[in-house]
């Protein structure tokens, strides 16, 4: 079970005065007057306790920071946009490498890419994008890291259009654990290139990522909701209809207790519904003929589809999902939704611990599905849906709660699905997850962290060990394990 309770401060290292006078950004250690506010985790039943923060502003601090935790022989964290649910962005009595002050973005409107610094939230890349009318698939929350989104795939209203992240990810500028800087792209360290690619951050640390851009402008957008009692008929509609749909339409669905606030009607504020979060790259009317289907199916008790930017859609849920709340995760991908599964998901949906609490299917067909599954570490590409469970809570004192709905709910679908998940939906879990989750791949990226991390100097992630290393991986300080 995660913990917030501090066993011990962290050690002091008398070395952090050498990297404070060479690194351009700043260094803090406990006694810093900003420590306890700059180590705090999106995910806040977890805390951890770096011994030395190093806030990196380029790549030149990045190579610093990472010869220094090498040569103190220091377990390395790497933090990004900060959203990890599982707390890996940080490490106790270790080194924090903090990218969060690198997230400039260039755009490049006549050839449609785009460059992000390895600290770059999603809203940084939609903005910077957005005002060209261009963008490129990931996330549905804009304070997302870029770093970590893209490393673990990438996810999003755009993905059955333009598949996922990494499917438009172009090259990255990576600092190896060794200390060195590399640029890998199809074709320069094409191994390297392909081991980013959905591998996590295993084999460094990335500071730049250059990506596709498409046109995307004003989208068509928002939720239908239904009351909870007609789920089981909405469940059965929406898995045949949207992988008929055209791949212009994603949607996906969720349970969750609508917001007690605007702009949702009072009639139904607090009430448990399912719903699909439409995103339409079509004309307002042939959008229009594409959903008309809903109104076909149950009685939907608010249909808030409208114009509006892109950006403004991947921005919708940031206020309801604030870092500092309590969260506990679970994820598997499914090829099918069979009768049995649906029944599971009815069962479970009527129990959403919290108003925060949800379950969502993402689809992963289309563009995605079009991708060989061995042409990324992201194995799954003949799944249709990845599901993600969270229980979600400002008040430490639901933790266990939360805990216990998610997993509760995710052992009942397990036996249902395809046996890994998405990286990016996991906790702490364990090697045999890892292993499940990169299926046929796994071997590869093993052997690929052989060649970059012998050491496993970066372990504080869903870890690919190397022959070798069990010691420092499986040693590693966690206040994840659940």
């Amino acid at each position: 079970m995660p913990s917030t309770t501090v066993v011990e401060s962290p050690r002091a290292i008398p070395e952090s005065a050498q990297l404070r006078a060479e690194l351009r950004g700043p260094v803090l250690t406990p006694e810093h007057a900003e420590y306890d506010e700059v180590r705090k985790l999106y995910n806040a039943m977890i805390n951890k306790r770096p011994a030395i923060i190093a806030r990196c502003r380029d790549a030149g601090d990045v190579i610093t920071a990472i010869r220094f935790g090498v040569a103190q022989n220091l377990d390395i964290a790497v933090r990004g946009g900060g959203h990890n649910g599982g707390g890996l962005g940080s490490v106790d009595n270790g080194l924090l490498i903090d990218l969060s002050l690198m997230r400039s973005v260039r755009v490049d409107p006549k050839d449609r890419t785009a460059e992000a610094a390895g600290g770059c939230q999603l809203g940084d890349l939609d903005h910077a994008a957005g005002a060209f009318g261009l963008a490129t698939p990931g996330g549905i929350i804009s304070t997302t890291g870029i770093g970590g989104l893209t490393l673990g795939g990438g996810l999003g209203h755009l993905t059955r259009k333009f598949g996922l992240t990494i499917d438009n990810l172009l090259a990255v500028d990576v600092v190896l654990p060794d200390g060195s800087f590399v640029t890998a792209d199809a074709d320069h360290h094409p191994d390297l290139f392909w081991a980013v690619r959905g591998g996590g951050g295993n084999f460094g640390v990335v500071t730049s990522f250059r990506f596709r851009l498409h046109p995307v402008g004003t989208v068509i957008a928002g939720p239908t909701f239904w009351p909870l009692d007609q789920a089981k008929e909405v469940l059965e509609w929406y898995r045949d209809f949207l992988p008929t749909a055209p791949e212009e339409l994603n949607g996906f669905f969720g349970f969750l207790t609508v917001p007690p606030a605007p702009p949702f009607p009072e009639a139904i504020r607090l009430q448990k519904v399912a719903a699909v979060v439409w995103c339409s790259l079509a004309a307002p009317k042939e959008t229009e003929r594409l959903l008309a289907p809903v109104h076909r199916v149950g009685t939907p008790c608010l249909h808030a589809i409208s114009p509006m930017p892109y950006p403004t859609l991947n921005s919708l849920f940031d206020g309801l999902y604030p870092p500092g709340h309590q969260w506990y995760w679970r994820a598997d991908f499914f090829r099918t939704l069979t009768d049995p599964a649906i029944q599971e998901h009815l069962r479970h949906s009527r129990e959403l611990p919290t108003p925060q609490s949800t379950m969502h299917l993402y689809p992963v067909d289309g563009a995605a599905s079009r991708v060989g599954r061995r042409d990324t570490p992201w194995a799954y590409r003949d799944a249709k849906w990845a599901e993600v469970i969270v229980g979600v809570d400002p008040d430490p004192r639901n933790a266990r709660r939360l805990r216990d709905w998610t997993v509760g709910y995710w052992e009942a679908l397990h036996p249902f699905s395809m046996g890994g998940a998405y990286v990016n939906f996991m906790m702490d879990e364990g090697q045999e997850r890892v292993q499940a989750t990169y299926g046929e791949n796994y071997d590869r990226l093993v052997a690929l962290k052989q060649r970059f991390d012998p050491a496993n100097r970066l372990h504080v992630n869903q870890n690919l060990r190397p022959a070798g290393a069990e010691a420092r991986s499986a040693g590693r300080p966690s206040a994840t394990k659940g």
